[in-house]
């Protein structure tokens, strides 16, 4: 697309809340924090969270991301636990090798640790709703014995999943799914097996959910267009393209800074809108919507349909007072 000396015009609908939950502000926090109170290097098992520009952010720093603990040398530096969470089997490792072990497991992932182990100590087989490979499934997967839980990834696995017989079944999920997409799972689950055990509050965090009901905003609102700001690894960031979608957009668009905008898509539009995953920096955005302002005459309206205040205290070993998560958001993208 070539600059015209008249720009044409285009609303920009930015949804709100986007970026940076509660529990990505902690993970970050927890690394940039115990590399100023130990220095380099900090060693992080897989990727803090799902965003490119801040893991690399974070190396440059001198973060170490390791896929397992037998990269780790036995030296005594402080060892990250991903914002995803991990099973049992690594956290026995990391005890058996006296690692100095920071948790940044995102406390609503934690919640629903703590919940899968109370349905297998009263007897039920669990059913867990999410997506095969992602770090978030192995970790809840991994508090319990293999034959204890069942993946169900989709409403087809749903409607064939044979769990053991004679035994009473619960169901949890990944934190990151659709809400929609999770429903439907829930209702054929629900149908097929009249017994079954669900959450007493939903496992699909509070993050996720506002983001989802501020992409349908605006859709409603008109946006031909949305453009998602996330990793392609980011669970959250690519169901806000298919809810999007799902919505009524005419196409949802994955990128992972302003860059990657290819703006062939946005000619011919008239109103565009934009998100960002629970893992991207507002810097990210802030990149997107000069990338536009380059080639477009924008009018720029954000729909917030959520206040979030929420925050997770760090853990005892690193707790002082730090800059609230609000003040934090804008992390640096470079």
């Amino acid at each position: 697309m070539t600059l015209s000396a008249e720009r044409p015009k285009l609303t920009l609908l930015l949804a709100a809340p986007r970026g940076f939950c509660a529990g990505v502000d902690r993970a970050v926090r927890i690394v940039e924090e115990a590399l100023a109170r130990h220095g380099a290097p900090v060693y992080v098992r897989h990727e803090i969270v799902h965003n490119r520009q801040v893991v690399e952010s974070l190396r440059g720093k001198g973060a170490v991301f390791v896929a397992e603990l037998d990269e780790v040398p036995d030296d005594g530096r402080p060892v990250v636990f991903s914002a995803h969470g991990v099973a049992k089997s690594v956290v026995s490792e990391a005890l058996r090798r006296r690692f100095f072990t920071l948790d940044a497991t995102c406390p609503l992932v934690t919640k629903v640790h703590r919940e899968v182990e109370r349905h297998h100590a009263r007897g039920r087989h669990l059913l867990l709703i999410g997506h095969s490979g992602h770090p978030e499934v192995i970790g809840t997967m991994g508090q319990l014995s293999p034959e204890a839980v069942t993946l169900v990834e989709d409403v087809a696995g749903a409607r064939s999943v044979q769990p053991p017989a004679g035994v009473p079944l619960a169901w949890s999920s990944q934190t990151t799914l659709s809400v929609d997409d999770t429903a439907e799972i829930v209702a054929v689950l629900t149908e097929r097996f009249p017994g079954l055990i669900g959450p007493a509050k939903e496992d699909i965090c509070y993050a996720t959910s506002n983001r989802q009901a501020a992409v349908k905003t605006i859709v409603a609102r008109g946006a031909e267009l949305v453009v998602v700001v996330g990793a392609p690894n980011s669970s959250n960031s690519r169901r806000l393209a298919e809810v999007a979608e799902r919505a009524g957009a005419r196409r949802a668009v994955l990128v992972q800074r302003g860059a990657d905008l290819d703006l062939s898509l946005v000619e011919g539009c008239r109103t565009v809108g934009l998100t960002a995953g629970a893992s991207a920096p507002e810097a990210l955005v802030q990149e997107v919507i000069a990338h536009l302002g380059g080639y477009f005459e924008l009018a720029i309206e954000e729909l917030r349909v959520a206040d979030e205040t929420v925050e997770f205290r760090l853990p005892p070993a690193l707790a002082r007072d730090l800059p609230s998560a609000l003040d934090r958001r804008t992390l640096a993208a470079d």
